[in-house]
């Protein structure tokens, strides 16, 4: 198991590592994908990076205050999500950061331990 503890973010869900598979959320294990707020960490049943339309993080863009923008974790390798995607969700005035799901994490932690409002969709590793 892969584990990177450090300093608690300002609040809000922390991923403490990798369990095989799996994201590691506080003391609880999330073998499949994950939606991230500032606020809290959800199993979230991911489609195919091919298949991802804006619809499937329309609840994560919806928080309030909306968020700076999306991370997006791509599974286990870094794929560009569909052109399709980006722009739907771009034109709702967010940006997306895609990476593979494993740095997705980890940035997340370092993001929310600047504080910034952010939300991450990360599918399956």
């Amino acid at each position: 198991m892969v584990s990177f503890d450090r300093e608690l973010p300002p609040g809000g869900p922390v991923i403490r590592g990798f369990a095989g598979k799996a994201f590691r959320i506080e003391d609880r294990i999330v073998p499949g994908g994950l939606w991230l707020t500032p606020e809290s960490a959800l199993d979230w049943n991911a489609p195919a990076i091919d298949s991802l339309s804006a619809d499937d993080v329309a609840g994560l863009l919806a928080l309030q205050p909306p968020p700076e923008f999306l991370l997006l974790g791509t599974g286990p390798t870094m794929r560009r999500p569909a052109p399709a995607f980006v722009a739907a969700v771009e034109a709702l005035g967010f940006g997306v950061e895609p990476m593979d799901s494993r740095a997705a994490a980890r940035a997340w932690n370092v993001l929310r331990g600047e504080d910034r409002w952010i939300v991450a969709a990360l599918l399956p590793l």
